[in-house]
């Protein structure tokens, strides 16, 4: 199940009342270390397209009991899991990939390419993580 409803208290009560093998993964990038640390199974991420590593190294040691390290790749990445949002999915994350070198800034009608306003705000994230 992708758990994206923002509600904590939901979120636990599915962690706790789910059958043997149900598997509940994050659905907001911002709360995957808590759903994680709570029981969650994983994620289903935008950052991991422009930073599957981190996102990955994050869970694993979130998953493992390395709540230090998760917690600081988090903290690392909370700029970057909200700056991903400045306007509607997946405008900014077309946008950061094309940079990285994949595929095109321009999203299919009716969106429309990251506006100036957006790119003020998620291009000192990705200088800051060097992207």
């Amino acid at each position: 199940m992708k758990e994206a409803s923002g509600n904590m208290a939901q979120i636990q009560d599915v962690l706790l009342r789910r059958p043997e093998g149900f598997e509940v993964l994050s659905g907001d990038d911002s709360l995957t270390l808590p759903i994680v640390c709570l029981g969650g199974d994983g994620v289903i991420s935008v950052a991991s397209n422009c930073c599957p590593g981190l996102v990955s190294e994050m869970v694993y040691n979130a998953r493992v009991g390395n709540i230090d390290i998760a917690s600081s790749i988090h903290r690392r990445l909370m700029p970057l899991f909200t700056g991903l949002f400045c306007e509607s999915n997946p405008i900014p994350v077309k946008y950061v990939m094309s940079r990285m070198g994949y595929g095109t800034a321009t999203p299919r009608l009716p969106l429309t390419p990251l506006s100036e306003k957006g790119r003020a705000i998620v291009d000192p994230i990705l200088k800051e993580l060097g992207i």
